[in-house]
């Protein structure tokens, strides 16, 4: 029998550059497409990650110490961004949000394109993702 999966909270890494505020975080066991990161008015950063088949195609789960499931995280951001034109990407379970810094926050949703297997990403701008 398999059990719903648990809402985690996601651990984050946040740095900056000059011009760049970056985010890490390990969703592990994702689709790129089931990853949503939004930032409101606000600059508060809300990340979401569903997962699908939990334990697809599993007979018998004999030792369980760490899980995969559905990921949320929420963050005030500590500089203004422009999500319009983040770059993000998703590739060994870990998401990766590069936005630019600008002079007042301008908020947007934005999903992930499948680029391969397990990798995905949106990009919003030409530049660079670091």
């Amino acid at each position: 029998m398999q059990e719903k999966a648990k809402i985690q909270h996601v651990p984050i890494k946040v740095y900056r550059s000059a011009d760049r505020l970056m985010i890490a975080a390990p969703m592990p066991g994702l689709e790129p497409e089931d990853i949503n990161v939004r930032v409101d008015a606000n600059g508060h950063l809300i990340i979401d990650g569903i997962i699908r088949g939990l334990l697809k195609d599993i007979k018998e789960l004999l030792i369980d110490e760490w899980s995969v499931g559905s990921y949320h995280r929420e963050l005030d951001l500590p500089n203004t961004v422009d999500a319009v034109h983040a770059n993000i990407t998703y590739g060994n379970g870990v998401l990766v949000v590069a936005f630019p810094i600008s002079e007042q926050t301008i908020p947007a949703s934005l999903m992930l394109q499948k680029t391969g297997a397990k990798h995905g990403e949106y990009v919003g701008h030409t530049g660079h993702l670091s």
